[in-house]
């Protein structure tokens, strides 16, 4: 494995050159609806290094988070497609590629017409440090010997709790696109960490990366040209979705894969890759006598938490789980079972949702249910009954 500081100098002095001068190798092709790069300048769409394209995954009036935003090319589409009423912010550690965005922001909010786009200095991995709010502390109090870097320790604790850059539950969505496998290896667990901390309850992270179909060997993650060129570093498919499930995301999607490989090294595959995940099943699971039933077309399925659903059958939930079904990406794929007596959130007691149990119908209409109706004659349709 390439060694840490080799890892993230290859990675800077790579991207501090592609700022200045174009580099079409770290170019993975993506096509992006024209009507948002009129108001763009030549040099910010030149210098786009993505492989893949989060923008049908944002909604208007959003607040966006950009996750290695580099000359701000991305941030500058979401900027129309979230309109005024949402925001964009721009996360990047790369001086060069910041200073870019950042000087053509105020020309492409003019041609807008509004200004909703910002960038800001820091490490995706450390969505709390402020960079450029520690540099200030730095000039300060520059660092001479170990009890000056003790005490900027201290300072850097107090600017991630005082003045973080990217507060909790703060954002809509978070997006990337290619930047994920620059991360150094040791880092990656506290990356998808920080992904679910800054989204809000019901939040989205839109991840466009390049992964491997095999394990990378242990030579190329050596190469610094390999890593830097988002080869080397690349997250392997399956590994690359178990990291948003342990990090505590749910309904987590391929949304799109690429079917043709960017690049071929030794035989490994290399693609473009994109994938959704959302925030929500965090906190208590409450008994409220709810279930769902799954509406097919396959025979069963199993959500990251264990629960089995099976096709047609009442399935007992807690109300987190009954209200999460119902939402995206799983509507239209339960249907949602009350009960005839609701239970008030402050009366019910706990359910362990460690289980999948079915639910019987009279759990949810109660046992003393012995109602004899008129046929209703609304059951084939909104036109009346069918016989």
């Amino acid at each position: 494995m390439i060694e840490s500081s080799l890892a993230e100098s290859a990675v800077h002095r790579r991207y501090e050159a592609a700022a200045r001068k174009v580099e079409a190798e770290l170019c993975c092709p993506v096509s992006y609806d024209r009507k948002y790069l009129d108001v763009i300048p030549r040099e910010i769409i030149e210098r786009d290094y993505g492989c893949g394209d989060p923008t049908p995954f944002v909604a208007e009036g959003d607040v966006i988070l950009d996750l290695g935003s580099g000359a701000g090319k991305l941030c500058f589409i979401l900027a129309q497609v979230v309109g005024p009423r949402g925001r964009v912010v721009g996360v990047d550690c790369n001086r060069e590629m910041l200073a870019l965005s950042r000087e053509h922001a105020p020309a492409v909010a003019e041609r807008l017409g509004y200004a909703n786009v910002e960038f800001r200095h820091g490490l995706i991995q450390d969505l709390r440090l402020d960079l450029d709010l520690l540099a200030a502390e730095l000039r300060r109090r520059p660092v001479a010997d170990a009890a000056d870097w003790l005490e900027m320790r201290t300072i850097e604790e107090r600017l991630r709790g005082q003045q973080p850059l990217i507060a909790d539950d703060s954002v809509d969505c978070v997006v990337s696109n290619c930047v994920l496998n620059l991360v150094r290896p040791q880092d990656r667990r506290r990356l998808f960490a920080e992904l679910l901390r800054v989204l809000r309850r019901g939040g989205r992270a839109a991840i466009c990366d390049i992964v491997s179909d095999e394990d990378v060997p242990e030579e190329l993650q050596r190469d610094p040209k390999l890593w830097s060129g988002c080869i080397s570093g690349a997250f392997r498919e399956d590994k690359f979705l178990q990291a948003f499930k342990e990090a505590g995301f749910h309904g987590i999607e391929i949304v799109k894969r690429q079917r043709d490989p960017w690049r071929t090294v030794d035989g490994i595959e290399f693609r473009s890759m994109t994938v959704v995940a959302y925030k929500g099943k965090q906190g208590p699971c409450l008994e409220r006598n709810q279930a769902v039933i799954y509406r097919g077309p396959f025979k069963k399925v199993e959500d990251d938490d264990g629960h089995v659903f099976f096709r047609g059958e009442r399935i007992a939930v807690c109300d987190k789980t009954f209200r999460l079904l119902q939402q995206d990406p799983y509507a239209g794929a339960f249907e949602p079972v009350e009960p005839l007596e609701p239970i008030p959130p402050e009366a019910a007691k706990p359910f362990d949702c460690r289980r999948s149990a079915r639910r019987h119908p009279r759990e949810t209409k109660g046992l003393d249910y012995r109602v004899t109706s008129d046929a209703n004659g609304s059951c084939c349709g909104e036109d009346g009954p069918c016989c």
